[in-house]
């Protein structure tokens, strides 16, 4: 079979620009699927000169020709994708095709509350998440109390189930002793409201991907995070409450695992992070100040600003042993415009001996001593650049060293937030 299908995967800790360059390729694409995390995610998106931010929708969604889906992986809040469903029409973008898995499951403004709650009662412990109530979305699925976009549509399942859920997440408010509790009436007439503004997005979202790729169409696999947020193979604790690797989709959007074509990667000419936990190459003086101010690096979702660290050949190679990337995508190259020297992580010790891995233990990583390469910075605008020649020499070199070290071939890189100023050096598809 000849498969088109391209996974889109963040290799560093999210933010890393995976919606500006699915947003690229889905020019060409088919379909373009969603298929883990909720509106804890921040697309950040350029069309007709004017900035748009998603959170649920994918990337695709403002080509007519694309198909967007929401996979069953997705933690859908039901609220939010309306609101976002409203800007777009607001902003004169009606002609969209979207579709929405039947089988994923329903954010409720309860699990926000909650999520919030137990980041607080955490204190200095706390991840350091979003509180868009992704994770105690997953944890009422993997308890099998969850309520699926296809049951809101069964009115005496519906009543039941959140009557159910209801009554335990006001038992726990009670128990943590918070003056908060849910209330049954409100909620459903809110969430029979909603659902009708839904009903005709929603579909068996497996199947129809299925028969795409069957049928040699182009389709767009898009994540939210990066693999050092995976629930498995991340930084845990300090990790989101999915899977955005490569191997996740299959099981994510309901295909066969054979089904994913080529993977491409995510990086970031730098490195950042959101939230707490170990960050190795992290610095804090007025280099990481002027690249926070001059990268835009503030969370799309909460605003929050991100921490800021050189970037980590290491955490590359990892994400590329994890999803099996054949190729990477470098963002925000002119971030780094005007720097005397820019450094790369190239290895890893711990206990004088080199790893090629994560330590398993955040007490290990914490001990972990870097490697790095000191590299000359480059003081010329790269901003409207067209090709690599065009690059300054130092410029060259630092892509040239990200790929020795990364081991893995670059093929695209961009140096600003426009398609246009993203150039492709391999051919992806």
């Amino acid at each position: 079979m000849n498969l088109n299908s391209l996974a889109i995967i963040g290799t560093q800790w999210g933010d890393e620009g995976k919606g500006k360059i699915t947003n690229f390729l889905a020019r060409k694409a088919d379909f373009v699927v969603r298929y883990q995390g909720g509106n804890n995610a921040g697309h950040s998106i350029i069309v007709n000169n004017k900035k748009f931010s998603l959170h649920l929708l994918p990337s695709g969604i403002f080509y007519k020709n694309v198909t967007n889906v929401l996979a069953n992986g997705v933690v859908v809040d039901l609220f939010g994708l309306i609101d976002e469903l409203e800007k777009l029409k607001q902003n004169n973008f009606n002609d969209f095709k979207l579709i929405i898995s039947d089988r994923a499951h329903v954010v409720f403004p309860y699990h926000k509350e909650i999520d919030g709650l137990l980041e607080k009662a955490k204190a200095k412990d706390s991840i350091g998440t979003t509180k868009q109530g992704i994770g105690p979305a997953y944890t009422d699925k993997a308890s099998r109390i969850g309520i699926r976009i296809i049951d809101l549509f069964d009115d005496k399942y519906l009543k039941q189930r959140l009557q159910e859920n209801i009554i335990l997440k006001n038992a726990l408010l009670k128990t943590l002793k918070i003056d908060y509790e849910i209330n049954f009436t409100s909620l459903y007439a809110k969430i029979i409201e909603a659902r009708a503004k839904i009903k005709d997005y929603v579909k068996d979202t497996a199947k129809i991907v299925y028969d795409a790729i069957n049928l040699n169409k182009r389709v767009l696999f898009e994540g939210a995070q990066g693999v050092l947020l995976c629930l498995d193979h991340g930084t845990y604790p300090f990790v989101t409450s999915s899977s955005p690797t490569a191997s996740s989709i299959p099981l994510n959007v309901g295909i066969p695992c054979n089904y994913i074509n080529e993977v491409l990667g995510i990086v970031k000419a730098y490195t950042t992070r959101v939230g707490n936990g170990v960050f190795l190459t992290e610095i804090n003086d007025q280099i990481a100040s002027k690249i926070r101010i001059k990268g835009n690096e503030f969370g799309t979702t909460t605003g929050r600003a991100r921490r800021i660290g050189w970037f980590d050949a290491t955490l590359i190679r990892y994400a590329k042993r994890i999803n099996g990337i054949t190729k990477i995508s470098i963002t925000l190259l002119d971030v780094l415009s005007g720097l005397d020297q820019v450094k790369i992580a190239i290895n890893y010790r711990l206990d004088g001996k080199i790893i090629d891995s994560i330590p398993l233990l955040a007490k290990n990583l914490a001990r972990v001593e870097i490697e790095y390469l000191t590299l000359k910075g480059w003081k010329e605008d790269i901003s409207n650049v067209k090709s690599f020649d065009q690059l300054p020499l130092n410029a060259k070199q630092y892509l040239k060293t990200i790929e020795k070290y990364s081991e893995i071939k670059i093929a695209q890189f961009s140096v600003g937030p426009k398609a246009e100023q993203t150039i492709e050096v391999l051919k992806i598809w």
